[in-house]
């Protein structure tokens, strides 16, 4: 239930209502529709299509193995699975995918999701449910395109599961290749293995070389491109004109030990990325500038970036949120938030107009207004432990 009420601001609900005639009617895979078939334009079977986004978080208890989908628009809690043993969590806009202490990732379709389709969205919601397990080794790896899923074991297998299979509750994949990094792209699949990224397509065939890429760890996909994090920097892939390049973002400095970015967390769709670097703080990732920038706050316990021109978020061992200014640095607002010493492990996920980050002790979910000097709008109480926490919708 809710202990704190305000309004929610939900961004680009008008402008996505008077845009809908503006691109041509599609099926949910992709294919344009024959227009004597006279399906309304966006329709996806078996989904709701809503006039504005419709954010849910995916939680779980890692003690008990519940699992929830908390709807945040109404503030209603309804248990979608039980998964003994979850260990991890990750989220790429519908669909939570849970690494469990036996060594399978349970996959949990949280039944809202958006579409963009590049001047506008269109927004979608249906029943959250359990789609099963994927058998691999942890830790896992995930990375949705508009056609496929591309899950990695830490083997370095890549199973790829189609998405239209997916919607249907098949989570049926096919696997036969491998990689220390794999993301479909552009109806491309991008893949990094033997310190290089290629481009190759999703039926197969050899790749083709886009750029070099040392110890890959991390990926993340923008409106500019695709991030892969190397031992050097990061590599920012593109595709003009049919062909794919790659160009090298070094890291400012020469790097401490355990300093180097490994896992980018942002806004989806912005170009302003945000990782842990080590002990020294939290490092910035301005994808459009092709520039890092090291804020030097210490080790902080989560991250994420707003976007661009708006605040880097991070959570510090003591319960304290921060806000920071992306280009100076500077710490803009703070607020005391959980409780330390910190159980869990707490995480922070945002969107266009609000920030989330699960309190495991107080078995709480806070929202945050980060345009707002970091205001708590609205605190759920969960009813049960929420240690792990992604959101899905965006």
């Amino acid at each position: 239930m809710l202990t704190t009420t305000a309004s929610r601001v939900v961004a680009a609900t008008l402008a996505g209502g008077t845009l809908l005639m503006g691109c041509a009617a599609q099926h949910s895979d992709g294919r344009a529709a024959n227009t004597k078939e006279k399906i309304p334009h966006g329709y996806v079977e078996g989904a709701e299509e809503m006039p504005e986004p419709q954010p849910r978080l995916v939680l779980a208890d890692g003690e008990t193995g519940r699992v929830h989908v908390l709807d945040l628009l109404t503030g209603e809690t309804s248990a979608v699975a039980h998964v003994e043993g979850v260990r991890d969590i990750a989220g790429n806009g519908r669909y939570a995918y849970l690494t469990t202490g036996s060594g399978v990732l349970r996959v949990i379709d949280g039944g809202a999701w958006a579409v963009d389709h590049g001047d506008h969205f269109h927004y979608y919601r249906t029943a959250a449910r359990d789609l099963g397990e994927v058998a691999g080794r942890p830790p896992y790896e995930t990375a949705e395109g508009a056609a496929v899923t591309a899950v990695r074991s830490a083997d370095g297998a890549v199973e790829l599961f189609d998405r239209a299979r997916m919607e249907k509750g098949d989570l049926a994949g096919t696997g036969g290749l491998r990689a220390a990094a794999a993301v479909p792209y552009q109806e491309h699949l991008l893949m990094a293995a033997d310190g290089a990224v290629v481009a190759r397509a999703r039926t197969g065939g050899a790749g083709t070389p886009v750029g070099a890429c040392e110890d890959p760890a991390g990926t993340a996909v923008t409106r500019r491109g695709v991030i892969f994090g190397c031992a050097d920097g990061a590599l920012l892939v593109t595709r003009k004109g049919g062909a794919f390049a790659g160009e090298r973002i070094r890291y400012p400095r020469t790097g401490k030990d355990g300093e180097r970015a490994t896992e980018f967390l942002h806004r989806p769709g912005s170009t302003t990325l945000a990782a842990k670097a080590g002990d020294s703080g939290t490092w910035v990732l301005d994808v459009a500038a092709k520039r890092w920038k090291l804020l030097e706050t210490g080790p902080v316990v989560a991250v994420n970036a707003v976007g661009e021109d708006a605040p880097v978020l991070s959570l510090t061992e003591d319960g304290v949120l921060h806000a920071y200014d992306p280009v100076s640095g500077d710490e803009t607002a703070r607020t005391e938030l959980l409780t330390a010493p910190l159980t869990g492990s707490p995480s922070i996920q945002v969107d266009t107009g609000r920030a989330y980050l699960n309190d495991p002790a107080a078995r709480a979910v806070h929202e945050i207004d980060y345009n707002d000097d970091l205001r708590r709008a609205r605190t759920f109480e969960t009813g049960f432990t929420p240690t792990y926490m992604t959101e899905t919708g965006r």
